[in-house]
C-alpha cells in the first residue's frame, strides 16, 4: 500500500482555491474510483488517465485505486486535475520518485495519446501558486498565460516529457518570461466627428475621470460614433490592471491576446442580452459583460430597449464593483469595475425635439419609453448630454473637425495621473473622506452646487456625482481647487435643465 500527494488549484469564479490529490493504491479487485465532489468531467478523467499513461509506455497497476480530491466539500470541475492524478498513479506504484513532486503545481487534461491539452482559469492559478512559493508544471498552449503571473513555469506537450522531468532523465527548462507591449488600440479618430463639442467634451471628461456617460439625442446624430471612439482617448491599464483583466478571460477561456496588452476593454452588448448575460450566471457561474469590461467600457446602445429588470441588475455592480453570483452549494465573485456609456433617442420614434424630424408620440409614449430605465440607474449615470445634429455646412468638408484622439488623450493621461497620485484612484470612485479632501469648494461654489440641490431635488448620489465630474474638469485644467466654472460645467453636463420642474 502506498500514497502519492500532488497539489493543484480548482477554479471558482476568479479564485483559485488549492486542491490535494491523494492517489491510494491497495489491494483487490482492481477498480479506480475518485472521491472528493467530482462532477462528470473529474469522474471521466478515469478512462483518460487510463489511455494516456498506457500509451506512454507506462503500467497501469490492476490494483484498488482511490484518488481523494481535497477539500472534500469543495466541487472539482473541468479536466485540469488529468495530469496530477495520472503522475499521482505512476509515483504510488514507484515508476518515478514520489518526493519530487513537492514543490510543484499541475495543471493539464490528458488526451488518450498522452498528449497534455490547455485548460482555462491557469492565470488566476499560476497568481496563488506563486504566493505560495510552487513552481507549476502546464500545457504548452497555458504557457505565455501562467508566465504572466511571475511564476516559475514549466511547459510540457505530453505525459512522458513531465515524467522524464520529474526523474531529472530530461529536465525541462523554466520558459523565460519576456515582457508585453503595450497594445495599440486600432480606435477610429475623434476628429472624425463633425461638430459636437459638447459631447466630445463630455467623452474627454468621462475618460479622464472614469465617469459614467448617458448620450440622448435623435438617430444619427453621432452617439455610437462618439462611443466608438471612447477606446482612443482611454489610458492603459496599469501592470496590475492589466493581470486582472486577463483572468477574467482565462476563466472563460479565451485565448491570451498579448496584441492589446493593457488595452482597456470595450463591450457593447446587444439589446436583448439577458441578465445572465449581461452579469452572469449559469449553473456552474460564469462572469458576464459587466466583468469582461472589468478596468474598461461597457457601451450599451439603445438603452430603453434593454429588458427593464436587466438593466436593473446593473445598480449594484455600478456601486460595488463587484458581482456576486450565488447558486445552490456554490457562490462566485466576479471583478466588475467598469465604466458606462450608454446611448438614447429622446422618445421611441426619436425624433421628439428635433427641429428636422417629425416626431408623433404622444406624451403617454414618450413617458413609457423613458420610464424603462429607473431613476436609481439614472442617478449612478454622472453625466446625460444631449446629441443634436451637426450643421450640415459641416458635414460637406472633408478635413478632419477638432482634435485628434491622441491630442485629447494626452490631457486625459496627465488628468488621471494627478487622480492617482492624489488619491490613488480616478476621480469616478472618489468616496468618504478621499472625497471630502478632494473636493473642497469655496463659499460660491457650494452656494451653486446648493441652489442646483434645490431647484432641481438633486438626491445625495448625484449631488456627490457632480463633485467628482468638477474635480475631473478641474484636473484637466491643472488647477488644485475647484472653482464655480468648474461647478457649473459639470451641472451642464448633468442635463439639469431637462429635469426642471
Amino acid at each position: 500500500m502506498s500514497v502519492a500527494i500532488l497539489r493543484s488549484r480548482a477554479q471558482i469564479g476568479t479564485d483559485a482555491p488549492p486542491v490535494t490529490i491523494e492517489v491510494f493504491l491497495s489491494g483487490g479487485l482492481p477498480v479506480f474510483s475518485i472521491v472528493g465532489m467530482p462532477e462528470t468531467s473529474v469522474r471521466e478523467s478515469k478512462d483518460r488517465v487510463r489511455a494516456a499513461i498506457l500509451s506512454s509506455g507506462f503500467k497501469f497497476p490492476q490494483e484498488r485505486i482511490t484518488v481523494s480530491l481535497g477539500p472534500a466539500d469543495m466541487r472539482k470541475t473541468g479536466g485540469r486535475f488529468d495530469l496530477a492524478i495520472a503522475l499521482g498513479i505512476l509515483a504510488s506504484s514507484k515508476q518515478f520518485p514520489e518526493g519530487v513532486v513537492g514543490n510543484y503545481e499541475f495543471f493539464g487534461e490528458l488526451a488518450l495519446n498522452g498528449d497534455i491539452r490547455w485548460v482555462p482559469g491557469v492565470l488566476p492559478a499560476a497568481l496563488k501558486a506563486r504566493a505560495a512559493g510552487k513552481q507549476l508544471i502546464v500545457p504548452t498552449d497555458n504557457g505565455a498565460e501562467a508566465l504572466l503571473a511571475k511564476a516559475t513555469v514549466f511547459a510540457a506537450d505530453t505525459l512522458l516529457q513531465v515524467t522524464a522531468h520529474l526523474r531529472n532523465l530530461e529536465p525541462m527548462v523554466a520558459l523565460s518570461r519576456v515582457e508585453p507591449l503595450a497594445g495599440v488600440v486600432q480606435a477610429p479618430d475623434l476628429c472624425d466627428v463633425k461638430g459636437q463639442a459638447q459631447p466630445k467634451r463630455a467623452l474627454e471628461v468621462a475618460a479622464a475621470g472614469g465617469h459614467n456617460l448617458l448620450f440622448v439625442g435623435p438617430p444619427g446624430t453621432g452617439k455610437s460614433m462618439l462611443a466608438a471612439r471612447l477606446p482612443g482617448i482611454l489610458p492603459p491599464m496599469t501592470e496590475a490592471e492589466a493581470i486582472e483583466t486577463a483572468a477574467i478571460d482565462s476563466v472563460l477561456g479565451q485565448p491570451l491576446n498579448l496584441a492589446r496588452w493593457r488595452c482597456r476593454p470595450f463591450r457593447s452588448p446587444h439589446h436583448t442580452a439577458s441578465a445572465a448575460a449581461l452579469v452572469g450566471g449559469g449553473s456552474d457561474p460564469n462572469p458576464g459583460e459587466v466583468s469582461r469590461a472589468h478596468n474598461g467600457v461597457l457601451f450599451l446602445d439603445e438603452l430603453p430597449q434593454f429588458n427593464r429588470n436587466v438593466l436593473e441588475v446593473l445598480r449594484e455592480p455600478l456601486e460595488a464593483g463587484v458581482v456576486t453570483i450565488s447558486r445552490a452549494g456554490r457562490q462566485a465573485d466576479f471583478p466588475a469595475r467598469f465604466q458606462l456609456i450608454a446611448a438614447m433617442n429622446p422618445c421611441p420614434c426619436g425624433y421628439l425635439g428635433d427641429l428636422d424630424g417629425d416626431c408623433g408620440c404622444s406624451a403617454e409614449r414618450v413617458a413609457n419609453y423613458r420610464s424603462k430605465i429607473s431613476g436609481p440607474l439614472l442617478d449612478r449615470i454622472d453625466m446625460h448630454v444631449e446629441v443634436g445634429r451637426p450643421p450640415r455646412a459641416l458635414l460637406r468638408r472633408s478635413a478632419p473637425d477638432g482634435e485628434k484622439s491622441a491630442d485629447v488623450m494626452a490631457r486625459v493621461v496627465a488628468a488621471r495621473r494627478l487622480q492617482i497620485k492624489r488619491a490613488g484612484v480616478c476621480n469616478a470612485r472618489l468616496q468618504g473622506k478621499n472625497l471630502a479632501r478632494d473636493c473642497e469648494l469655496d463659499e460660491s461654489g457650494w452656494q451653486l452646487l446648493d441652489n442646483a440641490a434645490d431647484k432641481f431635488a438633486l438626491s445625495v448620489r448625484s449631488y456627490q456625482r457632480i463633485l467628482r465630474v468638477a474635480r475631473t474638469i478641474a484636473d484637466l485644467a491643472g488647477e488644485q481647487t475647484i472653482t464655480p466654472p468648474h461647478v457649473a460645467e459639470a451641472m451642464s453636463l448633468r442635463g439639469l435643465r431637462r429635469r426642471n420642474r
